[in-house]
């Protein structure tokens, strides 16, 4: 059976400091069947979720306060059925692993509409038929990648990363501001 073909309406928990971006996003998918809370922050995402836990989430990665990954982990420790959709403007391999390995049943980049948020959560199982590039990565992505795992490395300690990287603090913050550049070669 699937989400949308339930007589109860599932509970869904939205999390994201974009107010217009959530506020969009919540109408889509009370069409869809779901009861859907809002939370502009990981840290009031989880006082309501301490009191009513969602039978799924839909987490922005990079909030203010603490990230995507912190409410992940939480959410997960409150009750392990959640199903989480992490979503980020800021994708990575690093933050894509440790979001799955806190628990999170998808991670999605932006932009992302409602339907593949609730296929996301419907998938039960891998892709095996996924298409595989040909084509490596970028420098830009490759370095990208480097810093966001050193990053997770040093649990998102900025200055003890700048260091590990021996790089200026400053120069780190300005490239972690950066968007990582696109690779369409890149599938999920």
């Amino acid at each position: 059976m699937s989400l949308l073909e339930q007589e109860d309406k599932a509970t869904l928990l939205l999390v994201d400091d974009d107010e217009d971006f959530l506020g969009v996003l919540a109408i889509a998918m009370r069409k869809r069947g779901f009861t859907v809370t809002l939370a502009y922050s990981a840290e009031s995402a989880f006082e309501l979720a301490k009191n009513d836990p969602p039978e799924f989430a839909v987490v922005d990665l990079k909030m203010s306060g603490n990230s995507g990954l912190v409410l992940v982990r939480q959410l997960n420790d409150l009750q392990a059925g959640t199903k989480i959709v992490v979503l980020t403007g800021y994708a990575s391999i690093a933050t894509a692993i440790e979001a799955i390995k806190l628990g999170a049943t998808h991670y999605l980049a932006k932009p992302v509409d409602a339907d593949e948020i609730v296929a996301a959560f419907e998938k039960k199982s891998g892709n095996v038929e996924v298409e595989l590039s040909s084509n490596p990565l970028t420098v830009n992505r490759l370095e990208w990648e480097h810093i966001q795992r050193v990053l997770s490395e040093h649990d998102g300690n900025i200055s003890a990363t700048a260091r590990s990287l021996n790089m200026h603090r400053r120069t780190l913050q300005r490239k972690l501001g950066k968007k990582p550049s696109a690779n369409p070669t890149i599938h999920d």
